[in-house]
């Protein structure tokens, strides 16, 4: 059951294997820490400038990464810690502020694909640089030129990402050690979000098996494996110990998306960040969605093939989807996965060979990944 925390206001006393007293694992702690790596990092972009044009642009991704949860950064500081390393180290936290920089070239880039307005609560990247330039010079559109520069925001992100990660403080021997798994997260979740984009499959079981593959490699990996494992190796960690990583990960990142799932359907734009019209009128082809085509009747395809995917879908089209969602089970179906997936990551997570002050802190994780208010 939800213990009612969040990864903001959990504590996590620290002991070490050999029983000594360490630094302690608060997450809070994580969070704070890293925001004050990734501030000092862009404000060294903002004032060592290669050219005068970049400033407006680092500005603006400035901003961006000021918000989000911090998820990535927190499981690869848990996952260091599981290996033994020292969390009082500033290392760590650098190296989460590196992945932070990573999920923002892929927000980026995500929300000008999706087509998004918001994100966060606030205008996405793409949007905000249309806004600051309605007249561009060269006559083309300000939003052309929003999507334009977002594209080169993302990709400066993803260099930057690159640049923090290697003046993170960490070995050059234990950061070569980790290349192999952070080229392959890099390569997941474009393959994940290559497939999200991909409509080709019609087929209702492909279409589920297709939903899937975006979950574990967009997200599950993406969000709780792969920072677990980066930061387990950079600290050490050995095969065993990466191997434990997965186990946990695995379900909870694909828990985690599906709650994401849900809650960009039936979540409250006030909570969320975001619309909740926008996966519907995007046509998102989610788990939820698949499950849905599934069950449905003949008349509830014809009207998901009506108004799943239509741009100018209204709230009164959107609740008809939604309840065909709750009639067909598909709802259900996907809260019982959660609850499942969550289950086997802490089961996975009492026989994992970490600290025990990893093991508390990834138990709450479990917790604020899961179960997240609509």
């Amino acid at each position: 059951m939800p213990t009612g925390h969040t990864a903001e206001r959990v504590a996590v006393d620290a002991v070490s294997n050999d029983g000594r007293e360490s630094a302690g694992l608060y997450l809070d702690r994580i969070r704070r820490d890293v925001d004050t790596a990734l501030a000092r990092f862009m404000d060294e972009q903002l004032s060592e400038s290669v050219d005068e044009s970049l400033p407006p642009l680092a500005e603006v991704v400035s901003r961006f990464v000021t918000g989000g949860k911090r998820l990535r950064p927190m499981f690869c500081v848990c996952g260091w810690a599981a290996a033994g390393g020292d969390v009082a180290t500033p290392a760590a936290f650098r190296v989460g502020a590196a992945l932070e920089l990573f999920h923002a070239f892929a927000l980026i880039h995500d929300d000008v694909m999706d087509a998004s307005y918001y994100r966060r609560g606030k205008p996405t990247v793409h949007r905000m640089l249309a806004m600051r330039n309605d007249v561009p010079n060269d006559g083309t559109s300000a939003d052309r030129f929003g999507e334009n520069a977002a594209i080169l925001a993302g990709d400066v992100c993803l260099v930057w990402s690159d640049m923090l990660l290697h003046d993170s403080g960490v070995s050059p021997q234990r950061l070569s050690d980790s290349r192999r798994l952070i080229n392959t997260m890099r390569t997941e979740i474009v393959a994940g979000q290559y497939l999200d984009i991909d409509t080709s499959e019609n087929d209702n079981e492909a279409e589920l098996s297709r939903a899937w593959r975006v979950v574990r490699y967009k997200t599950a990996a993406y969000t709780v494996t792969r920072p677990l494992q980066i930061g387990a190796a950079l600290a050490g960690g050995d095969e065993s110990l990466l191997r434990a990583c997965d186990a946990y990960g695995c379900p909870l990142g694909e828990a985690f998306q599906l709650r994401d799932d849900l809650l960009g359907v039936f979540g409250r734009p006030s909570v969320t960040g975001k619309s909740a019209l926008d996966d519907l009128r995007d046509g998102k082809r989610t788990v939820l969605v698949a499950l849905a085509r599934q069950r449905a009747t003949p008349a509830q395809n014809e009207v998901l093939r009506s108004l799943h995917g239509d741009p100018e879908l209204d709230e009164a089209g959107a609740d008809r989807v939604r309840e065909i969602f709750q009639e067909t089970g598909a709802r259900s179906a996907v809260e019982e996965m959660i609850v499942t997936r969550r289950e086997l990551a802490l089961d996975a997570l009492e026989q994992a060979p970490v600290t025990e002050q990893a093991r508390r802190a990834l138990r709450e994780l479990a917790d604020s990944a899961a179960h997240r208010e609509f």
